[in-house]
């Protein structure tokens, strides 16, 4: 059935930077609104880490929308061509994943994933791309590299700028555009989603249909583009590596403590392409604004209950920390920190105590809380379980780690 024109006008324009090709004569549009079947809508989804942060989601909440609207999302999770990588805008190869870290990062996306995608519907349908790409032979393999010419390849962004700076590209980095877009043929796609950096991938996968002679003159799939998400720091895109970050497994109050302090220039990008929230519906005040913003998203991925409970710990602190805002808190770096590390030493080495005896002594007391919960003395593995979060030792004494 095809959607309405509201849902229509949704999912081909909020958020979207590029749909191609886009003609008079062939056009995303009249293909939804002329087809007599549900659409089949492709995003694949590389597990080169184990979890997602709100830049994945840009993404996955367009193939939400056009599931919504009764087509079919075809979530791929790339289990071969992660252990290639992908080079986009890479300056050198990336490390090679064996396939027990692969399969250990696609269940951490799919838990994750299922926040925003209706797993149990008709309209959802799973695959890894090993499931096809396992079984090529090597003459399907030379069938594929045929179909494009070096030229080519190097026109793709980073390719260029590693060629001409004489960094090395490896062969393997070659054939992930190929095997990417023989997804797009192996599961006979409409329309891919991705990143504005993903161009050159999707395209790739509609000229592969093109030339597949079993698909007897259908047509190739249509590339719609989505933006990359600006981090945090509000000039980068959201990393994980950067730190810039929002997870989808923060805890609420984290979560909320770091969209509340987004950028004022970012916050209507944020609502547009994070959230459902009419636009022109939006206070005037940043600062409102900012609250709205980080209600919702915890709303999202917790629980309105949850969120509310945040935004209400977040007031506490800042009142107990007599700041105007949760980003007048004082931030401790964490790469002064050797981790493993025990939290009395954090406590300690941060400066919220005197020694570690002292740390020790809050810690037991009940003192010593993580974005509002009180921990006992316990061992942190990595940076990753601690950054963007309050701690806290009595109360009047606060830091963001970072």
């Amino acid at each position: 059935m095809s959607p309405s024109s509201t849902n229509l006008s949704t999912i081909l324009e909020r958020g979207v930077v590029e749909i191609f090709p886009d003609s008079q004569s062939d056009n995303l549009r009249d293909r939804i609104q002329k087809s007599e079947r549900s659409l089949r809508i492709k995003l694949g989804i590389d597990p080169t880490r184990p979890d997602l942060h709100l830049g994945h989601t840009v993404a996955l909440r367009k193939l939400r929308q056009f599931q919504d609207a009764g087509h079919k999302a075809v979530l791929i999770i790339g289990d071969f061509t992660a252990q290639i990588g992908d080079p986009t805008g890479r300056s050198e190869a990336r490390p090679r994943l064996t396939p027990e870290e692969v399969a250990y990062n696609a269940e951490t996306y799919l838990d994750q994933a299922k926040k925003i995608l209706d797993f149990s519907s008709d309209r959802f349908e799973l695959r890894r791309n090993g499931e096809w790409l396992n079984k090529l032979d090597l003459q399907q393999i030379i069938n594929l590299q045929a179909s494009m010419t070096v030229g080519q390849m190097l026109a793709k962004e980073g390719f260029s700028d590693r060629y001409e700076k004489g960094n090395p590209i490896y062969l393997h980095e070659f054939l992930y555009p190929l095997l990417q877009g023989y997804d797009s043929v192996a599961i006979d796609s409409d329309v891919e989603l991705g990143g504005t950096d993903q161009k050159f991938n999707i395209l790739v996968g509609r000229d592969l249909q093109l030339k597949d002679k079993n698909r007897q003159g259908k047509p190739a799939q249509f590339g719609l583009l989505l933006p990359l998400l600006v981090g945090l720091d509000g000039v980068q895109k959201m990393s994980k590596s950067l730190g810039n970050y929002v997870g989808l497994t923060d805890e609420p109050l984290s979560m909320y403590s770091k969209l509340e302090k987004v950028p004022d220039a970012l916050v209507d990008k944020y609502f547009e392409l994070l959230t459902d929230i009419d636009l022109a519906t939006l206070p005037t005040n940043p600062r409102d604004k900012q609250k709205q913003l980080a209600l919702a998203i915890v709303s999202q991925y917790h629980s309105p209950e949850l969120a509310v409970q945040a935004q209400q710990d977040a007031e506490k602190i800042v009142l107990a920390g007599n700041t105007t805002d949760l980003g007048d808190i004082p931030e401790f770096d964490l790469a002064q920190i050797n981790f493993p590390a025990p939290l009395h030493y954090l406590v300690k080495a941060s400066g919220l105590c005197k020694s570690n005896s002292e740390a020790q002594s809050q810690i037991k007391n009940g003192a010593v809380k993580l974005d509002g919960e009180k921990l006992c003395d316990r061992t942190f593995a990595s940076v990753d379980e601690l950054s963007g979060k309050v701690l806290q030792v009595g109360k009047k004494k606060f830091l963001r780690l970072i």
